[in-house]
This record gives structure tokens, sequence and C-alpha cells, in this order.
């Protein structure tokens, strides 16, 4: 694996979360679980991925989102949130809001609407992304930062590609039945061991692949117990009020998720704009992800109590919301105006771009969507 080198701070922070991360695994008796690595890997006090503060959206970053792609995304999801609005309350909190862009274009985008937001929560554990927002949304008072969930909320609820970064399991089947990953040091490396599943997580393996049994030796996969119980802590914050939550994510339901070709899984790692599937190359400086069982997301939602409202691909939600509506707001006269937009919608939409492989899971509590939404509703395939 051929990847470019950090510089020397970069390194010496690396090396830092390793040792810190090999103690975490001496006390813990010689391995911790994949998840605990990929917690501390991403999310450790001032050394973990999303804590330290190197640059992570962007040309200087390791990837780029939908919001940075064009201001047009963030005008549709406007249009839905304006929908959630009105029957809840001016409210807007986003999940990991990167570098601002989503809430600027979405803020403005609703303000040009007549609908005014009396307050947008920013939920975001990552000091250099929160900075950036800072600056970025300095002429929207509205914005406030928080570091966890309210006790009671109404409105809406944005998070576009938070639940792939949530730490997962990783199972494997053997000839002696499903083991969970493990992480130990071995001759000064990170490497894999295997254990027996406990209680929670044979259970968690029941709930999300009914057919494991079925699969075939060797097969490796996620589990995603800490997104599951995410989306319990929405339900527990909308119990009294109204609204819905927008979830925007890569993924699959579950029986494409869970079939014989993908025997490897779907973890990867992104580093200055390279993906691979190394989670122990250098821990602190890559992000870490794993494709969204939406199938399990829809069912612990159902299970704490909210209804999905929709779940569709990328491309129906946002043609739903009318962003080829907005798109023509640009005269095609003007081609240095209108090419530009028109590449960037066409890689939103496009089925061979990120109009698939995205989707939406919209769920809430005594609100409706609007009629072309529900139109788009693909959630008989969860």
């Amino acid at each position: 694996m051929s990847l470019p080198l950090p510089d020397s701070d970069a390194l010496a922070a690396s090396h830092a979360l390793q040792q810190e991360i090999a103690a975490a695994i001496q006390e813990a008796g010689g391995a911790i679980p994949f998840s605990r690595f990929m917690e501390l890997a991403l999310y450790a006090p001032r050394l973990g991925y999303y804590s330290g503060g190197a640059a992570k959206l962007g040309a200087s970053g390791d990837f780029t989102t939908a919001p940075e792609i064009s201001p047009l995304f963030g005008q549709a999801l406007a249009r839905a949130a304006a929908a959630i609005i009105a029957q809840s309350a001016p409210n807007i909190i986003e999940f990991g809001a990167g570098t601002g862009k989503l809430a600027r274009d979405v803020l403005t985008a609703l303000a040009e609407e007549g609908v005014q937001v009396e307050r947008y929560t920013i939920i975001e554990l990552s000091g250099e992304l929160r900075a950036r927002q800072q600056e970025a949304l300095k002429d929207f008072p509205q914005v406030e930062w928080r570091d966890g969930f309210p006790e009671a909320y109404q409105g809406v609820v944005l998070a576009n590609e938070v639940l792939d970064a949530m730490p997962v399991e990783l199972v494997i089947k053997t000839d002696s039945g499903w083991r969970r990953q493990m992480v130990t040091v071995e001759e000064g490396r990170f490497a894999y061991v295997q254990a027996e599943l406990d209680a929670a997580l044979a259970n968690q393996l029941a709930r999300q692949i009914p057919d494991a049994e079925s699969l075939p030796e060797g097969y490796l996969s996620e589990l995603h117990p800490v997104a599951c119980g995410f989306m319990g802590s929405l339900a527990a914050m909308f119990e009294g009020g109204k609204g819905a939550a927008i979830l925007l994510d890569y993924g699959f339901p579950a029986h494409e998720f869970y079939v014989d070709q993908r025997t490897g899984g779907t973890l990867m790692c992104h580093y200055r704009h390279h993906s691979h599937p190394e989670p122990f190359f250098l821990p602190g400086l890559q992000d870490i992800t794993a494709h969204v069982d939406f199938t399990a997301m829809a069912l612990a939602a159902q299970d704490a109590g909210l209804e999905v409202l929709a779940y569709t691909n990328q491309s129906g939600f946002l043609l739903a919301c009318g962003i080829g509506e907005l798109l023509m707001r640009t005269d095609p006269e003007d081609a240095v105006l209108y090419l530009p937009q028109s590449k960037a919608v066409h890689k939103l939409v496009a089925p061979s771009e990120m109009g698939e492989l995205f989707k939406v899971l919209v769920v809430g509590k005594d609100v409706e969507l609007p009629d072309a939404i529900v139109r788009a509703d693909r959630s008989h395939r969860l």
C-alpha cells in the first residue's frame, strides 16, 4: 500500500495515539474489541481523527461530502426541513456539521423562503471542524454548539455521513461459529485475534443478520450497536415532541448488505483522498468508516418508538425535494455558472456517482412528509 507520508508532527501524534491504544489493550488484559479500537482511533481526546486538529474535508483533507459539492444539496434539504418545521417547531439540530457549509446553505435557503429558524444546534466532536463552523456561521446568531443530545426536542434533525463514522463491531464466521474480532499487539504492531461473542453481540447478530448461518465460512462483516443506540437516543429526544430526523449516508438494506459476494465486509479508511481497507494504518490520521445497514437503523428507530417516514436513495430524495428545479434557477445559457452546477447535480444524483450508493432514511414522530418524498419512498425494500 503506497500512501502519502504525513509530516513529522502528524506522525508523532499518530505514534502517541498508538501508545495510548496499546496501553488500553494492556489494561484490558491483552485485547480490546475492534469497536473500542475504532472509537479511540477516531475520538480519543486530542489525538483521535475527529478530536485532533488536522484538516478533514476538502482539498487539504481526506474526503469530500455532498454539501461541499454544491449549495443545491443544502437548498434541497431545506425544502424538506421547511415542511417538517411547519408541523413541529423552528429548530434544527445537525450532527457532525463538517465545515458548516450545509448549515449555512440550509439557513440561507430557509430565510429566502421566509422560514425563520430560531435555533440551529450543532453537535460536533471535532475541535478543528467546530472552529471552521464557527467562522463559516458567524453571521447566523441562531447557531449554537452542544456536546450531546438535548433531553427534549421538537423540530428537524440533519445527519449527513454521521452513521458511517460510528464504531462498529467486526464479526467473522469460523468453523466453530461466529466470533468477534479483537485487536491486540503482536511484535509491536496491532493485529486481530478472535473471541467468543458475548450475549449482547450474539443478540445483535441474530437481529441484524437473520440468515447469518447460511453465510460461508470466513465471512467478515460489521455489526452496528452504537449506531442502533444513536437511533434510540433520537427517539428519546423526540419523546413528547414532534419532528423528524433526515439521515443521509452510504449503505444498503440488509438483504443487499449481507450477501455471499461481500465476504470482507465494508470497512474502509480514507486518507488524503485515498481509500483503503487497513484500519491499523497511522491511527488518528485517517478516517475509518463502514457502510450503514439501513434495515438495522429503521428497526432500531421503530423499536424505540419512531415511525419510518421514508427510505429512498439520494437521487430519489433530492429530485423529490426539487433539486432539478433549483438547478434551473441558473440560466443554462450562462455556461460559466450553469455547467459547474449541472456537473455537481449529476454527481449527487447519478446512479453511477452518489445517487444510488447514498441512501436517505427519514424517521420521526407526528409529522408527514411532502407528497413528492412519499412517492419516492422505497421503505418496502428495507
